[in-house]
């Protein structure tokens, strides 16, 4: 049995597998992608990838498996490609990240409009994107991240639209005058962007097209226009992954999972570190995966240390998260046959009858398919301000082989921390 357990490989699961490893114990890591890094390090080259491969060089690495399941008290089920396996820890470090935020409105569910960071993995692994024409919209610096990285890769970036007002970006930006490295980070992506288009207070309203997407309609103050493009890469933010945790009994606060001071989470020997506790960019997402893998491999004083770090970095994901917040008329984009629930065709007008997730789900099946609420949960819950009910296994769909193998019997001679 692992000392510690971490269920995520991008850069806070790292950070707390190098800590926890630095403190002696024995970690082993699960990943649902090919390779770590996550969606930020994903196909990393040169110093970077090198230095990832260095923390992992005293911890076992498992790829190509999701956790679905917690069928025991320190003990996690997971299906692979080659089946299911359990495994079992004594500490566990959640650090499964959040995904993109998508809001629905007339033609999103067109062929070719996906969400920003969706397009960029699609890029890094390999979808061709040159002399393709691209509208990247939605808000948050991951609009400029993208949209560099597109261009770099041949892309024709039509325009980047930030739904921020350019006053409240203007606030931000007088609160980076402390943090230099910021300043340099944000001129860079927009010194890689000149001659792009970038306004503020504008977002898409339409997707048009006859079997793909093939212009938006965008609007900006009183104005509206078509931009004929091939791709619309569009997210509105980003939410935490907090389904595994919820699972496993973890308390979720307002913005993600409630840690105390060492990131342990209201179960004890379960921490949390990274986006699935808040929101807050990489940096904050580094330092809380270094105090969960010191805590949970036992090194308290040097998580403690830490702690200051950790404070600077969340007073600038608070400023984050007030810059680039949705703004109200986002809420009024969708019309009444525009399917919020893609996975089971359900409309804005049948959702917005009831008055929560359970009569919804029991009424027209909206969060029920193959997303299990992954997609339309964000969407309901900026637009009706529902929040997600009980999660039940598997936290992922999952082959009926893998869920029923989760509960196994005991075989003759093993031992309760095996890994099968």
């Amino acid at each position: 049995m692992p000392d510690v357990v971490v269920v995520g490989a991008g850069p806070a699961g790292l950070a707390a597998a190098r800590r926890a490893v630095e403190c002696g114990a024995s970690v082993t890591m699960v990943d649902d992608n090919p390779a770590a890094g996550g969606q930020i390090w994903r196909a990393a080259g040169g110093r970077l990838r090198r230095e990832t491969e260095r923390w992992l060089a005293r911890a076992e690495l498992i790829t190509g498996a999701r956790v679905f399941a917690a069928p025991a008290p320190g003990r996690l089920a997971l299906e692979t490609l080659q089946g299911e396996m359990e495994i079992a820890y004594r500490s566990l470090v959640l650090a499964t990240g959040a995904r993109e935020r998508f809001l629905p409105f007339p033609g999103w569910t067109l062929p070719n409009v996906m969400g920003a960071g969706g397009l960029q993995a699609l890029a890094k692994s390999g979808l061709p994107v040159e002399r393709k024409k691209v509208v990247v919209a939605g808000c948050g610096p991951l609009l400029l991240a993208v949209a560099e990285y597109l261009r770099d890769h041949g892309a024709n970036v039509r325009l980047v639209a930030e739904q921020a007002s350019r006053s409240s970006l203007l606030r931000f930006g007088l609160g980076l005058a402390g943090r230099p490295g910021k300043l340099i980070q944000a001129a860079g992506f927009r010194a890689g962007l000149l001659g792009v288009r970038y306004f503020t207070s504008c977002w898409p309203m339409a997707a048009e097209g006859s079997e793909k997407l093939e212009r938006v309609i965008m609007r900006r103050g009183n104005r509206t226009w078509s931009e004929s493009c091939d791709y619309l890469a569009c997210g509105f933010g980003l939410i935490p992954n907090v389904e595994l945790p919820a699972l496993l009994g973890c308390r979720l606060g307002a913005k993600g999972v409630a840690v105390d001071e060492f990131q342990q989470t209201s179960v004890a020997g379960v921490y949390c570190a990274g986006e699935v506790t808040g929101i807050g960019g990489l940096e904050l997402s580094l330092v809380e995966g270094e105090i969960a893998g010191y805590a949970a491999a036992g090194g308290l004083e040097a998580a403690r240390k830490l702690f200051g770090a950790r404070e600077s970095r969340r007073r600038f994901a608070d400023g984050l998260e007030r810059a680039f917040a949705p703004r109200e008329e986002l809420k009024t984009l969708a019309a009444d046959d525009t399917l919020v629930c893609r996975c089971e065709d359900v409309t804005w007008a049948r959702v917005r009858r009831f008055t929560g997730w359970r009569e919804a789900k029991l009424h027209t099946r909206c969060g029920m398919g193959p997303c299990q609420g992954r997609v339309c949960g964000g969407a309901v819950e900026f637009l009706l301000g529902w929040k997600p009910g009980s999660v039940r296994p598997p936290v992922f769909p999952v082959r009926v082989g893998s869920l029923a193998g989760a509960v196994p019997s005991p075989q003759c001679g093993e031992k309760p921390g095996d890994i099968r």
